[in-house]
C-alpha cells in the first residue's frame, strides 16, 4: 500500500479526533478535543490511503529548541507497516526548520522509539511546562510513560 503523507489541513481534524481518541479510549494516549486539534492543526502531519485518512502525528513546540512528538496514531489495519515510522521520520525532518534541535516524546513504547534514535531521559530533565497536560491523563498521578529524546 502506498500511503500520502502531508501536513494536516482543517478539513482533517475530525479524522484525527476519530483516529487519537480511538486510541485514547483504550488509553494509549491521551484525548483530544475537537477544539484542541483544530488550535494544534499546524503541529500534525497525516498519511492517506486512497481518500481515506489512517495515520497522524505531531510535532508541537515546547521552547526555542525542544519539542513534542505526539498523537501518533495509525489506524489499526495499517499497523506494522511502517506508517508510524514515515510518520515521526516527517515529523522530525520538519523540527530543524523550525529550529528545534531536540524532540522528547513520552510513551509507553520505549523500545519502538528507541529503534528510531530516541534515548532515554530523566523526566526532571524536562520543562515543568510539559506536565501541565498530565493531568489531563486518566493514568495521572501513576504515570507508567518512558521520557525519551533525540537531539537532531
Amino acid at each position: 500500500m502506498t500511503y500520502a503523507i502531508r501536513k494536516a489541513t482543517v478539513s482533517d481534524a475530525e479524522s484525527i479526533g476519530r483516529l487519537v481518541n480511538f486510541y485514547a479510549s483504550e488509553g494509549k494516549m491521551l484525548p483530544r478535543s475537537l477544539s484542541e486539534i483544530f488550535e494544534n492543526i499546524r503541529d500534525f502531519h497525516v498519511a492517506e490511503a486512497g481518500k481515506k485518512l489512517v495515520g497522524c502525528c505531531a510535532l508541537h513546540v515546547f521552547w526555542e529548541d525542544l519539542a513534542e512528538i505526539r498523537s501518533l496514531a495509525v489506524h489499526p489495519d495499517e499497523v506494522g507497516r511502517g506508517l508510524g515510522t514515515t510518520l515521526v521520520s516527517r515529523a522530525l525532518e520538519e523540527a530543524p526548520s523550525l529550529g528545534i534541535r531536540r524532540v522528547f516524546i513520552l510513551t509507553a513504547i520505549p523500545k519502538y522509539f528507541s529503534r528510531l534514535g530516541f534515548k532515554d531521559t530523566d523526566r526532571s530533565s524536562l520543562p515543568k511546562k510539559i506536565w501541565a497536560e498530565c493531568v489531563k491523563c486518566p493514568k495521572f498521578p501513576d504515570c507508567d510513560e518512558v521520557a525519551m529524546i533525540i537531539d537532531l
